[in-house]
């Protein structure tokens, strides 16, 4: 199982499908690193050598991609912006609602949680 920027990557997969476990590259990334590396499109990820992974990381390098880490660190860093000059988006984030604009009365189930019921539970009379 290669590893790619500290992610293990399917062995079994197409390199295509593989770099998209990389929290950063979705399919248009990884499908132009893929053509710029100069793979065969049906090339595993389990054959690629030392060689070949360091030179998928050198193009991702080269071209200054946000990849994992840094990525997640600079996303959490924006919503926590938002928080703090306590603008609409950032109350909806940290309330923990949906932020563009869904409605939230008949849906935001995903956002929202789990529905919680509010009334009094009546015992045996």
């Amino acid at each position: 199982m290669p590893r790619i920027f500290g992610t293990d990557i399917p062995g079994e997969k197409k390199v295509a499908f593989a770099l998209r476990y990389v929290y950063g590259i979705g399919p248009t990334r990884a499908a132009s690193i893929v053509q710029e590396a100069g793979f065969d499109e049906s090339t595993r990820a389990r054959e690629l050598t030392e060689q070949d992974i360091n030179k998928i990381m050198s193009i991702c390098v080269a071209r200054g991609f946000k990849l994992e880490g840094d990525l997640r660190r600079e996303i959490i860093a924006n919503i926590k912006r938002l928080q703090n000059i306590r603008c609409y988006r950032g109350i909806r984030h940290y309330r923990g609602l949906p932020v563009r604009g869904q409605r939230t009365s008949s849906n935001a189930r995903t956002r929202r949680g789990a529905r919680k019921t509010i009334g009094v539970v009546r015992g045996k009379e």
